[in-house]
Parts: structure tokens; sequence; C-alpha cells
């Protein structure tokens, strides 16, 4: 690091460090064809961890729109202070695809033309990657129409590698799947696909298959009888079952989502009322503690149709069928962020995923 009276300039490098890490990633890249110096900084490792750091604390909101069922979709950043942040498209991976999983900056998506097809990509530095064909997926059959029913996206943004995970039901042609539940990873640094089978017999909505949460080193998906969390442990290829709150399994009239809070895993319970937020403060005790309880009262209209996306200790992003909303949790307040302009086929929350931006490369 330089002093503050560096030939550099006014401010030592950690200062400028600092400022640098807080700006948008469209910004920042821009920033760097400023002088050699900002160019040196910002591709520094350390940088680049600073940077990842502080993007965790404003989680967005990634919502999928098409203009028309043949037009490409654009993806529509909603961020706590601007709204919709910008648009973006994912052109540069010349091929028709839809969003399947989103971590810590890095998207999965599988390409609807084409079955088995899959790619992950930084949309924010416009890099992908695509993924070699699994010889094992012609074999296993995914129910249903081929397409794997859980997929799931882990990027370890410490080791700066990522692993990308489709699992589903064996289903012999012509009969209903069986409980052989087949489970194919792929691994960034060798990038190999491997296979383990197991035997699972929960079942997964599409919201609960949408809410896959990677937090600490695990995967995590809410099964469809909402009575207990799917987790997978990528370093041994292991699938074991995480209880929910006694509260939660045993409620009536209410809906459960499973989401991210500043590194903790959270169940978020909405019923006619209440939303109620559950946080996992204890992984190995499995010990829940309730953060917050919000009245509904505001938006009575719009409960049955409200799922909540993203969160932090500050905020819940929640969407509709054509509303992206913001409730604050400390000023209590409810916030309109985004609104369909044109009409949708699909609700907004069918194609909405958890977002933060970071300069993480899938290559």
């Amino acid at each position: 690091m330089n002093p503050p009276n560096s030939e550099h300039g006014f401010f030592p490098d950690e200062v400028i460090l600092q400022i640098l890490s807080r700006l948008p990633i469209k910004e920042l890249f821009r920033s760097k064809s400023v002088c050699k110096l900002w160019y040196k900084l910002t591709s520094d490792k350390y940088f680049i961890q600073l940077y990842n750091q502080a993007s965790g604390k404003n989680s967005m909101v990634l919502v999928e729109v098409s203009e028309s069922s043949e037009s490409k979709p654009s993806l529509i950043f909603v961020d706590k202070l601007k709204g919709v942040y910008e648009k973006f498209s994912l052109d540069f991976i010349k091929d028709r695809v839809k969003v399947r999983a989103s971590c810590n900056g890095l998207l999965c998506c599988s390409s609807i033309p084409d079955k088995g097809v899959y790619y992950v990509c930084n949309p924010m530095t416009r890099e992908y990657k695509l993924l070699p064909k699994t010889r094992e997926r012609p074999v296993t059959r995914f129910y249903p129409d081929g397409e794997a029913t859980l997929v799931g996206l882990a990027c370890d943004l410490s080791m700066q590698k990522f692993n990308l995970v489709l699992a589903g039901y064996h289903r012999t042609f012509g009969h209903r799947p069986d409980r052989t539940f087949i489970c194919l990873v792929f691994d960034s640094e060798s990038s190999k696909w491997r296979k383990f089978v197991s035997l699972q017999d929960d079942y997964f909505t599409h919201m609960n298959r949408n809410q896959v949460v990677y937090v600490n080193g695990l995967l995590h998906w809410l099964t469809g009888s909402g009575t207990c969390i799917l987790v997978l442990d990528l370093n041994c290829d292991m699938w074991k079952k995480l209880s929910l709150p006694e509260e939660v399994c045993f409620g009536t009239g209410s809906r459960v989502h499973l989401l991210e809070s500043d590194g903790y895993l959270s169940i978020v319970q909405i019923s006619e009322a209440w939303m109620t937020i559950w946080v996992l403060k204890d992984y190995e005790k499995e010990e829940w503690l309730v953060v917050d309880r919000v009245s509904l009262r505001c938006i009575r209209g719009m409960v049955p149709g409200i799922f909540p996306i993203s969160q932090t200790g500050q905020y819940v992003f929640l969407a509709t069928h054509k509303q992206v909303l913001m409730y604050h949790r400390d000023s209590r307040v409810w916030k309109e962020m985004y609104s369909v302009e044109t009409s949708s086929t699909l609700p907004l929350w069918f194609s909405a995923h958890a977002f933060r931006s970071t300069m993480f490369s899938c290559r």
C-alpha cells in the first residue's frame, strides 16, 4: 500500500480500493481505463475478494421477462436503491436459454432448443462456459420431459470455483418414476461430471425447485410437503435432511419458502395476515430463531399470489404476478420496485431469482 502522500495521488491505495469496491460492475470496468494504477488495483486478487464481500450486502432480484413467446428474454435486475437497476441480455451466449439457478453472481442456463445443454455465465461480465454434455443424461431419463427435477449451482467465492448439480428420479420408458434419485455433479476445477445414486421419496413444487440456497458449503431445497429441507453435501456426495421449526411444520393455512439471509439459512412463512421470518442460527443443533414478524394487512389483496425471492437483515424482496415489492424491516415500509409494463403470460415469481453482482469468473 502507498502512504497518504504518495506520488499516485492524495489518497492511500486502501481508500481507493474501498471506493472502487462499491461501484456497480459496469462502472468498475470503465474505471480500469482511467489510469494504470486503477487497472492494477482492480485486477488484484485482494480487490476481487473485497468487491465480492461488498456486493454481498446488496442482494438483488433477477427477473426474466419476454416481449413475446418467440423473443429472447431480457434480464431485469431490481435493487434496494434504484429499483430497476438495468436491463441485460443473455445474447452473448448465442443460444435461446432459460435461467435455472443463481448463486453468487453466476447463473446456470439451460438451452431451450437443445435438451441437456447447460451453460454457466456471469451476466455482468458477459463471460460464459458451455458445459460438456454428460453421457449419463440420455440413460437416466430425468422426469418430467427430460429435465432435471432439481438444478443447483454452488459457487465458492473464496476458491473461485463452482459446481452444478442436476438431480432427478429415474424413469424407465413407459413407467412412472421410481425412488431411484440420480445426481450428476459438474466440477469446474476438473471440468468433468460425476454421478451418484440414492433413494428418495420427496417431491418438489416449482417454487421449491427455484429456491435452492447455497449456505455453509451445502445446497438446500425445501421439499414439496414443507416438512423438511433436503441438503446435499458436495464434499462427500451425501444427501441428508434438515428439520424445520415445529411451529412451521404444524402450522396450517400457510406457505413456506426457503431463502438465504446474510449467510444464514432462512425460512419465510406466509399466512393470510402475517409473514414470519426464521433464521437457522445454529446449524449443527438445528436451532431456528424468529427474527421478524410482519403484518400483511396493507397488502392483503396480494397475499395469495406473493412470494419472497431475496432478503438481507434489512429488507425482503417479494414478487407477485406483475410486481416486485420490497419490505424494509427497520422502517416497516412497503415499496413497489418494479411493475410489468406489458401483458405477461407467466407471473414474475415464476422466473425470479435472488442475485448479487460479483467478479466471479466462470471460465
